[in-house]
């Protein structure tokens, strides 16, 4: 059974930066890509990073290319979002969510387990 569970979220202000994490266990984390979203309030959950079963290659959301990174440690089964520069825009609950294939995928079906969400809230 798939199991994953995000930490790192909480309050800062605009401009700074925060790490939010997610440790998968109960399949075999190495061979399928991973990918963050978001869901703000009142709004629909959106896609915000993907990287592939192998680290080597990533895709971001516009909105936050050039200042989230996404990054995976396969020894640890963990996945990470980098969050810099941040605007009260990226608030919300970050999930994070393994993804059936291997390959870098913004799409949402393409993901079949979820944690269950920290939340980042971004003050101005």
């Amino acid at each position: 059974q798939v199991q994953l569970s995000e930490s790192g979220g909480g309050l800062v202000q605009a401009g700074d930066s925060l790490r939010v994490s997610c440790a998968a266990s109960g399949y075999h984390f190495s061979s399928y890509g991973m990918g963050w979203f978001r869901q703000a309030p009142g709004q629909e959950r959106e896609w915000v990073a993907s990287i592939d079963f192998s680290g080597r290659q990533t895709g971001y959301a516009d909105s936050v290319k050039g200042r989230f990174t996404i990054s995976r440690d396969n020894a640890k089964n963990t996945v990470f979002l980098q969050m810099n520069s941040l605007k009260p825009e990226d608030t919300g609950v970050y999930y994070c969510a393994a993804s059936r294939i291997p390959k870098v995928t913004p799409v949402r079906s393409n993901f079949g387990s979820w944690g269950q969400g920290t939340q980042v809230t971004v003050s101005s």
